[in-house]
């Protein structure tokens, strides 16, 4: 048995070299040493907000850094791997290197996508949200398949994740749900996500084999360091308090803990229940409609430089993936034609190929 991997670790190699030439390690390295720097000044506490802004653009680039640098050690690892199969012959070995070269392949292909998240936001943690749309209980079903799909992807990425609000629907799923995803480059990667998405299938909540159509909708914003760009004067909102609710409307609360802000302006709506007390819900959901509102107000800007240029397109509830769960077995990309005849994969949070290619897409249309 002779394992020759050499063409394949050579074309990897060639594709992580150019991806380490735009991630510039040298400087990531001199950003790390000044970030530190920073965070290690006796003073840093003084100014919380300043302090929050250090820690989590060091803690970004400390795992930038981990990331890169733990492609190249593995591709060194791998030709070790591949030169042991062969001294021992063992097919085993040699299975374990295949195996290890597919994995590389998968990282390497996630770090190239990196390299497109470019935009002003997209290293920023993200806060995602899923309404419930037009289609009764089957569209609260379908919001809640989606918030476990989605859920499921950042459990399979390593992300940790944390819900922080549910509104339950009376018969079955859910009529909303927020969850606050804390890892570097979350917003850039889920932003392909926010739209609309389509469910058609066999309804099993009603009598007879009628196909049900729903929708529900999907919202990404950049969690961002606490900020002084937004003001939100207490005459611009409403503060209501009720008690936290599980499912059915079954109080998990015996205090009025939870929290709902309204923007009165916008009409913007922060519900947040996770927290233990009142005041930290209250401050929680504070600092949630600032990210709204600091994220509508760049949309607003460039909305106004693509009509000023003759090209303005809406995107905020456009219907950007279909899943067809009768006849035909099918999840569908309505933007870039990507597709995958395994719905129940895609429902388990196998979502790479919809992200990537929704992150090309993209990079096209704004080049």
């Amino acid at each position: 048995m002779e394992l020759d991997l050499s063409a394949d670790i050579a074309a990897l190699r060639t594709t992580f070299s150019d991806i380490a030439a735009v991630v510039d390690l040298d400087r990531l390295r001199g950003e790390i040493d000044a970030l530190s720097a920073e965070a290690g000044a006796p003073d840093l506490w003084d100014d919380p907000a300043k302090a929050q802004q250090v820690t989590s653009k060091l803690s970004h680039a400390q795992a930038q850094l981990a990331r890169v640098g733990g492609v190249a050690q593995r591709l060194d690892d791998l030709e070790v791997l591949v030169e042991l199969a062969n001294e021992a012959d063992d097919e085993a070995t040699a299975q374990e290197a295949r195996d290890e070269l597919q994995a590389l392949r998968t990282a390497i292909d996630g770090l190239e996508e990196q390299t497109l998240l470019d935009g002003e936001y997209d290293a920023y943690p993200a806060v995602v949200t899923i309404r419930a749309g037009a289609g009764g209980v089957d569209a609260a079903d379908w919001a809640q398949i989606l918030l476990r799909m989605y859920l499921r992807y950042c459990e399979r990425k390593g992300w940790p994740t944390k819900v922080m609000d549910t509104s339950y629907a009376e018969e079955a799923g859910i009529k909303s749900a927020t969850f606050q995803i804390d890892a570097p480059y979350a917003f850039g990667i889920l932003s392909v996500e926010a739209g609309t998405h389509r469910l058609a299938r066999i309804s099993p909540f009603g009598s007879g084999d009628k196909r049900q159509t729903s929708f529900a909708a999907v919202e990404v914003i950049p969690l961002l360091p606490e900020t002084d760009e937004i003001e939100v004067p207490e005459t611009d909102i409403r503060v209501d308090v009720f008690r936290s609710s599980g499912p059915g409307g079954q109080s998990v609360n015996t205090t009025d803990s939870a929290v709902r802000i309204t923007h009165l302006p916008t009409g913007i709506v922060i519900s947040m229940q996770d927290e233990k007390s009142q005041i930290q819900n209250r401050a929680a959901a504070m600092t949630l409609l600032k990210n709204r509102l600091l994220l509508l107000k760049r949309e607003e800007e460039a909305a106004k430089k693509k009509e000023l240029a003759g090209n303005i397109t809406a995107s905020w509830g456009d219907q950007i993936r279909s899943y067809f769960l009768y006849g035909q077995q099918l999840v569908k990309d309505l933007r870039t034609d990507h597709e995958v005849s395994r719905p129940e994969a895609v429902f388990d949070g196998d979502l790479d190929g919809f992200v990537s290619a929704g992150i090309k897409w993209r990079k096209r249309k704004d080049d």
